[in-house]
């Protein structure tokens, strides 16, 4: 399939106002700002400039971004740092862990850049965390944001081994666009991971979302749903694409709260169990609001 062109000069629509995130007043959004840097963590929601920051953060909550913020990919839409990365840390599976105690979360998020510098890609990183918060809180839930770890079966059931509730991996935008949005990551091969993680362990919860507005079809955002629900992905979030700077790829179009809408309800006729779809959605966001305890076994 010939890589798509889009011109990063192209003429931005304006920003309408219900794109518009209102800036912190919450007091706790400072003291969990103080706290992250204290322990000296990277969260997701700093790197990749998350609009939901200061809501997320005023509620006491974040997402971690583990194995450090220089990533080994250089994604059209990612904020992220794209460098040589630096060593892993080995206390940092610790720190996150003390961080989600202070914080009283009951339902951590963990995500990573790609590390293709790595063997496993991270994997074993990202199961130390997850055991290292268990330790913690044996009750807590625990939901894992991944790369696609170059599609590596051995890779995944490191992680999967250390008994995550809830598996995202992003398939980011559509069949035909993948090649200009993402970096190295495939289309089939993220559906490939999502099938894979299911066949490994089928208990655990499968997530996975859309960036809407890079000039997909609604035809094709359709095929992307009825892809992942092949793959047997339970969980679905849409939202808006947003542009980082002006090296990052262009807003083609900005899709209205009420279109969002009714792409959430179409996902939901098509099997979903759970469906986030709104302009500010991003995979973490209000991630505690989805709850199927009756499918998490006590890992206590």
């Amino acid at each position: 399939m010939p890589k798509p062109k889009i011109d990063p000069d192209l003429h931005q629509p304006q920003k309408p106002d219900w794109i518009k995130a209102r800036l912190p007043s919450n007091p706790i959004f400072f003291s969990t700002k103080g706290l992250i840097s204290d322990l000296k963590l990277h969260t997701v929601c700093e790197s990749a400039q998350c609009p939901n920051r200061w809501e997320c953060w005023s509620q006491g909550t974040a997402t971690f971004m583990i194995a450090g913020d220089r990533c080994t990919r250089a994604c059209g839409f990612c904020a992220v740092s794209t460098a040589k990365p630096f060593a892993l840390e080995q206390d940092e599976p610790q720190r996150v862990a003390e961080a989600v105690k202070r914080l009283k979360l009951k339902h951590v998020v963990l995500t990573a850049v790609a590390r293709d510098d790595l063997k496993d890609g991270g994997a074993t990183h990202f199961a130390q965390t997850i055991e290292a918060i268990r330790l913690t809180d044996p009750t807590i839930i625990i939901e894992v944001l991944t790369p696609d770890f170059n599609g590596k079966r051995d890779a995944l059931e490191i992680v999967l081994n250390a008994a995550p509730h809830i598996f995202n991996h992003n398939l980011e935008t559509v069949e035909r666009l993948t090649p200009l949005v993402r970096s190295r990551a495939q289309y089939r091969l993220s559906l490939r991971v999502l099938a894979m993680v299911k066949e490994l362990h089928p208990g655990v919860v499968t997530k996975s979302g859309l960036m809407l507005g890079l000039g997909e079809t609604e035809n094709e955002l359709f095929q992307a749903m009825d892809d992942l629900r092949d793959a047997g992905v339970q969980v679905l979030t849409l939202g808006q694409y947003l542009r980082p700077s002006p090296q990052h790829l262009p807003v083609l179009e900005y899709i209205p709260p009420a279109t969002f809408q009714t792409y959430g309800d179409i996902a939901r006729t098509k099997g979903f169990e759970f469906v986030a779809s709104g302009p500010l959605v991003r995979s973490s966001y209000h991630a505690a609001d989805f709850h199927p305890l009756s499918q998490f076994e006590s890992k206590g």
